[in-house]
């Protein structure tokens, strides 16, 4: 299987030695043949079938920025919706699903979404094999899916973040980062400090030595493109 990775950011500098750029992240989360495509450069699949699915990073951006590569892949959006390819949004990429879809998406009036949470999970599926009732995520986000596009259901959620985890049809979206390494996590969070507050912060950095269930989500997006 070839998985195009729609690509809408890029590591600092200063913290890609921790984990490399984040296509690289995803390689090692989801080892497969993958095809990158840099939206912020304008890159798109010209035809849809260039891949057997796609995924999309996170992004320092909003999906409501006035900004021509954002308005670009919201239409894509829209497109791999309407041709039923098999797509997986992470963090940015699934609340792009939110708002190009007919959702909404917002600063959360729960503030940053920073350190490690438990999600449960709402709806089972078939393709969640391992079964769980729960998974622990990494997140680093202000903004959240907080009214879904018609027709889609919410999978998974906590209190801070209801939509955890949402399908509509082909397409799954997953508001934390399973491609994170704790350690590039960390060192957002140091990076941040001033911005989000220095308890917050030594809060989420206190969540980070507990373990994750990222192996178990890509085990999940796996069974979901088949």
């Amino acid at each position: 299987m070839r998985l195009g990775l729609l690509q809408c950011d890029h590591t600092l500098d200063s913290v890609r030695h921790i984990a490399g750029d984040y296509d690289e992240m995803f390689a090692r989360w989801l080892p497969a043949e993958w095809k990158i495509y840099d939206l912020q450069q304008g890159e798109q699949p010209r035809d849809l079938n260039e891949c057997d699915a796609y995924f999309s990073t996170g992004s320092k951006a909003s999906v409501y920025d006035d900004e021509p590569w954002i308005h670009g892949f919201a239409n894509l959006m829209r497109r791999l919706q309407a041709a039923g390819k098999p797509f997986v949004g992470v963090c940015f990429g699934h609340q792009m699903m939110g708002h190009a879809l007919g959702g909404r998406v917002a600063k959360s009036p729960n503030g940053w979404g920073i350190g490690a949470h438990t999600f449960r999970v709402r709806s089972v599926k078939p393709w969640m094999q391992p079964a769980a009732g729960e998974f622990r995520l990494l997140m680093s986000c202000q903004d959240q899916v907080l009214e879904l596009p018609p027709g889609a259901e919410v999978l998974a959620g906590n209190a801070h973040c209801p939509v955890g985890m949402f399908q509509l049809g082909n397409m799954l979206g997953i508001q934390g980062h399973p491609e994170f390494p704790p350690a590039y996590a960390e060192a957002l969070l140091h990076l941040r400090r001033e911005r989000i507050g220095a308890e917050p912060v030594d809060r989420a950095i206190a969540t980070l030595t507990e373990p994750l269930d990222a192996q178990l989500l890509a085990e999940w997006a796996r069974q979901f493109l088949i």
